[in-house]
């Protein structure tokens, strides 16, 4: 099937955003899809920060989104926006770096006043960057989203149907040559 690149852009090593990416990551592969996970936390400071576009993490990161047919990338909503420390990779990447991909954005946050930042802060950015189809995305509550004492997920119902809708949008999105991408 295809390469997808899964791309979380929280700064915390406890983060929601990360186990809901890493979960829905199982899902895909289990529909055949080869998944890279990619989070962005575990580039160094300095990298990002100083954009250091040779850095080797700058440089695999890179390589990472031109062999991915399509990226997932998933984000806290902190202040009505996307995170920085994904705002900061992605300024690092050539400027089409998704030219001819499939995009699926997804958010998590605290409160439905954040929903809308998909549509008004990530969706412009993704589509700056060349995307050949950005699917639904979706922004998911952090009530929705437990963490057990084991680490693993568990997703509220309703959350976990409306999430499984936009996963099958994009798997589906991504078996579309790139001219019917364009037009769907």
């Amino acid at each position: 099937m295809a390469t997808v690149l899964s791309v979380s852009g929280s700064p915390s090593a406890s983060s929601r955003t990360s186990r809901l990416l890493r979960h829905l990551d199982k899902g895909l592969a289990a529909q055949g899809h080869d998944v890279i996970p990619l989070d962005v936390r575990t580039i160094p400071a300095e990298a990002l920060l100083g954009a250091d576009f040779r850095h080797p993490a700058i440089v695999e990161a890179t390589e990472l989104f031109a062999r991915a047919d399509g990226v997932v990338v998933g984000t806290p909503v902190y202040k009505a926006s996307y995170s920085g420390v994904l705002k900061a990779l992605l300024d690092l990447l050539p400027q089409y770096a998704l030219t001819g991909k499939t995009v699926l954005p997804l958010a998590t946050g605290g409160s439905v006043a954040h929903v809308l930042a998909i549509d008004y802060a990530l969706r412009p950015v993704l589509n700056s960057m060349g995307a050949a189809h950005i699917v639904q995305g979706w922004f998911t509550l952090d009530k929705d989203l437990t963490v057990q004492d084991d680490g693993s997920l568990t997703v509220a119902p309703a959350a976990t149907e409306a999430l499984s809708q936009v996963v099958d949008q994009f798997s589906a999105a991504l078996g579309r040559s790139p001219l019917l991408a364009v037009a769907g």
